[in-house]
């Protein structure tokens, strides 16, 4: 199976599991110029911006050890046009999140990591 197929399995597995655990979909592979976010969700009242990471197995590391400081910049530069075209308050609650996938096992890392500013 191609990688790219494979991605896009992991994130419709990973959108799954946020429903599961109560969570809504606000959309999915959110771009603009300066990148993608791979699922943006509803957590309660918290709007949450959320990395999907997949690895087979752990030989070459945890999925969640792929969500470099780079892309976590990368990450809140999208979220801040995403919230900015949404015209979305800086007051509402936001969580920058990771789905980490490992051959069957999903784990939702909430608060993964903190909004970097410029």
């Amino acid at each position: 199976m191609n990688r790219r197929k494979r991605g896009s399995e992991m994130e419709k597995a990973a959108a799954d599991h946020i429903i599961s655990q109560g969570g809504q979909i606000i959309t999915t592979n959110y771009r603009c110029r300066m990148g993608e976010i791979d699922i943006i969700a509803r957590d309660g009242d918290t709007i949450c911006f959320i990395e999907v990471k997949y690895r087979k197995d752990i030989q070459k590391g945890y999925p969640v050890e792929a969500v470099d400081i780079r892309k976590q910049f990368t990450i809140c530069r999208v979220s801040d046009h995403f919230r900015m075209v949404k015209a979305l308050s800086d007051e509402r609650p936001y969580r920058y999140d990771v789905i980490s996938i490992t051959g069957e096992c999903i784990r939702w890392i909430k608060n993964a990591f903190s909004y970097i500013s410029l």
